[in-house]
């Protein structure tokens, strides 16, 4: 089970460098669906059955691998944008810094002082990776949308790490966590919907050149 859990740990990092590499917001949200489905599937690998975990997995897998990607999709269809056209940092560089910040990330996690039961996992350095992942969707996007990919994928990892810690903590805080998850996303699509009806762009640096009459 170590192994498989791992090998989909590595398909979550894939995953990561192909949201960062390209411009098509469809083929970003069909990429985060995938990774969500993942981590559904994570749990089963690393915790022992109970009907507890057959529910956190089924709000998960519908949730992050079938409401939010149908949210997206529509609010990508009715503000009518197919590409994040002008990022403020490139691909190419995009896709350095995210290798970069991989590298790191199990560089770092390497050091860490972990249980030896966790010793055999790279959940420390996905987590890590993948925050550092959505941080960069986050900060190098002008679309809305893109934006809010960035968000999920930041919320992906924070996931993978909390999945280490579920043993200590009741199995109900990884469903406040997908609660928060899912609030946040419906916030982002209110506001993805009020700039496009108000503005004929969704590209949110134009937004710092509003002013107070």
């Amino acid at each position: 089970m170590i192994t498989i859990a791992d090998q989909l740990l590595v398909l979550v990092l894939l995953i990561n460098f192909v949201v960062l590499g390209t411009s098509r917001l469809i083929f970003s949200i069909r990429a985060v669906a995938v990774q969500g489905v993942i981590l559904g599937v994570l749990p089963a690998l690393i915790h022992p059955f109970s009907w507890h975990l057959v529910g956190i997995i089924s709000m998960i897998l519908v949730t992050k691998g079938v409401v939010i990607p149908m949210m997206l999709s529509r609010a990508m269809r009715s503000a009518e944008i197919k590409r994040e056209a002008e990022p403020y940092l490139g691909y190419v560089p995009t896709l350095l810094l995210g290798a970069v910040f991989t590298a790191l990330s199990f560089g770092f996690a390497g050091k860490l002082p972990m249980l030896a039961e966790h010793q055999n996992y790279i959940f420390v350095p996905a987590s890590m990776a993948t925050l550092m992942a959505g941080f960069l969707i986050l900060t190098t996007r002008r679309k809305a949308i893109s934006q809010v990919i960035g968000y999920l994928v930041l919320e992906n990892g924070i996931f993978i790490f909390g999945l280490l810690l579920a043993d200590a903590m009741p199995i109900m805080v990884e469903a406040g966590a997908l609660l928060d998850l899912l609030v946040g996303t419906f916030v982002m699509g209110i506001v993805i919907n009020y700039i496009s009806r108000e503005f004929a762009s969704l590209d949110t640096s134009r937004l710092t050149s509003l002013k107070e009459e």
